[in-house]
């Protein structure tokens, strides 16, 4: 992946990386919040070498102080030194757990001594400091005293008693920028793993890279695409600039030999494919085309209830022998639509849809209409669609943003092409409004406010199909809405 793809990303999942964040800022916050105050105190000690009174004593005496005094620093938390503290102050801890809290440093090319004694009580904490700084010169005294003296020859002098103590833990502003570093960092993460781990389609070239067919159309995701899924009819919806997109694009699929009866289908269920066959029906019969849309998805057909008409007779009967094609063809919107209900469901959808009987009444409608829109079961779980696209002209798949894979898509291709049957296009269905660099969307003129999938409120008086007014009440009746 280069940059653009990487920032991509991070616009596509900012809202995810951001909460992952705000969380990584709330645990550093909490963790301030819950953690108990830790104060520190400093004392300090000179080491110095008496006894000297010519120069050159003077500097071999400071040499020796040097040389010394960075051993002593290892000398602080011993129980020589520390025992005398917790016996004169009372403390109520072992010298182990007073070791725990002290700490000696020298400062490079220096003969000082730093004593640091941190406490959850800040006046604990400095009387401590200044008697293990006490102690603790006293017992390098004490060490230094050569065998069979009084006196030692170093002398080390506490030269600043602790005076306060400071409060070091927990640093709130270091906690939560680790937090946020900490947060961002696995926000990051996250979205470039779940990207990597996402193998659904989400553009045209993937598609088309799949397919090896040209996508006909962008159909934009309408979250009352279910309850409100005929759009077709509204000159004012985006989602039905997108059937008609795929109507235009249709017309130029094979100039000299225009598909006419055409199968909607798709991988998988729910990726909206009857919707498509509506509307794409609806769309073309609106350029002026004499178009039959027929409901051949036997086994959980859709169309019917869709468009609000009787389903229960239709392209079984027919395929049956039981009805002739003129007794089960539906007029729909006042003859904008003409429609084949599915009618029953059969025990053996599969061979119905193969049989001699159906190519029969494929060509009858081919020489009665200008284009046959089917809609056929998904390609995957069952083979009717395949059955279908290989005697019809040819097959559109549906493919669902986000969630159709590529797998299932090249499988689904696959499956056309097994059985011979001519892969048109494909549509690319639900698609966001704003999905990184793909730049989906439209930039017509008019917005979501009320034309996303609904009448606006001039259209609820009427709705126009091809130069025909429709009174709302009727369309209404007929819309399955």
């Amino acid at each position: 992946m280069d940059l653009r793809d990487y920032l991509r990303i991070l616009r596509k999942r900012w809202l995810s990386i951001a909460i992952i964040t705000a969380l990584g800022v709330a645990i550093g916050a909490g963790y301030s919040l819950l953690s108990p105050n830790v104060y520190r105190a400093n004392a300090q000690n000179f080491v110095a070498i008496g006894g000297m009174t010519t120069n050159n004593a003077t500097t071999a005496g400071s040499s020796f102080a040097l040389q010394r005094v960075k051993s002593y620093v290892e000398l602080v938390d011993t129980p020589e030194v520390l025992a005398p503290v917790v016996e004169q102050m009372g403390l109520d801890m072992t010298v182990p757990e007073l070791a725990s809290q002290v700490t000696a440093s020298n400062p490079p090319q220096t003969v000082l001594l730093n004593v640091a004694v941190t406490d959850s009580d800040p006046t604990a904490a400095r009387e401590i400091a200044n008697a293990v700084a006490t102690s603790f010169a006293r017992q390098i005294e004490i060490i230094e005293t050569p065998q069979g003296q009084t006196d030692s020859p170093v002398k080390v002098t506490v030269t600043n008693p602790a005076q306060g103590a400071g409060l070091i833990a927990p640093n709130t502003r270091v906690n939560i920028a680790l937090g946020l570093l900490l947060g961002l960092g696995i926000g990051v993460a996250y979205a470039i793993i779940r990207e990597q781990l996402d193998t659904s389609v989400k553009g045209e070239s993937e598609l088309a890279e799949l397919t090896g067919r040209t996508n006909l159309g962008l159909v934009m995701y309408d979250p009352q695409a279910e309850s409100t899924p005929l759009v077709a009819l509204n000159q004012q919806s985006v989602r039905a600039e997108g059937f008609r997109t795929v109507r235009t694009n249709l017309q130029y699929v094979d100039v000299d030999e225009p598909p006419k009866a055409v199968v909607i289908t798709s991988a998988l269920p729910n990726e909206g494919k009857s919707t498509t066959a509506c509307n794409l029906a609806i769309a073309l019969a609106q350029a002026g085309n004499d178009v039959c849309l027929v409901e051949a998805d036997l086994r959980k057909p859709k169309v019917a209830e869709y468009l609000g008409i009787d389903g229960g007779t239709g392209l079984v009967d027919i395929l049956t022998g039981q009805q002739d094609l003129d007794d089960v063809l539906v007029s729909w919107q006042r003859n904008l639509l003409s429609v084949v209900p599915s009618g029953p469901i059969p025990p053996n959808p599969s061979e119905i849809l193969g049989s001699r009987q159906m190519a029969h009444l494929l060509d009858q409608l081919r020489e009665r209409f200008d284009t046959i829109v089917i809609d056929a079961p998904p390609l995957l779980p069952v083979s009717d669609a395949a059955i279908l696209a290989r005697n019809a002209d040819g097959a559109i798949l549906v493919t669902r943003f986000g969630k159709t894979s590529r797998d299932q898509v090249t499988k689904a291709a696959d499956v056309l092409e097994t059985v011979g049957a001519r892969l048109l296009g494909t549509v690319l269905n639900f698609v966001p409004s704003k999905s990184g660099r793909y730049g989906y969307g439209y930039g017509y003129g008019y917005g979501y406010g009320y034309g996303y999938g609904h009448d606006s409120k001039a259209g609820a008086d009427s709705k126009k199909t091809s130069g025909t007014t429709v009174p709302a009440e009727a369309a209404k009746d007929h819309s399955g809405i």
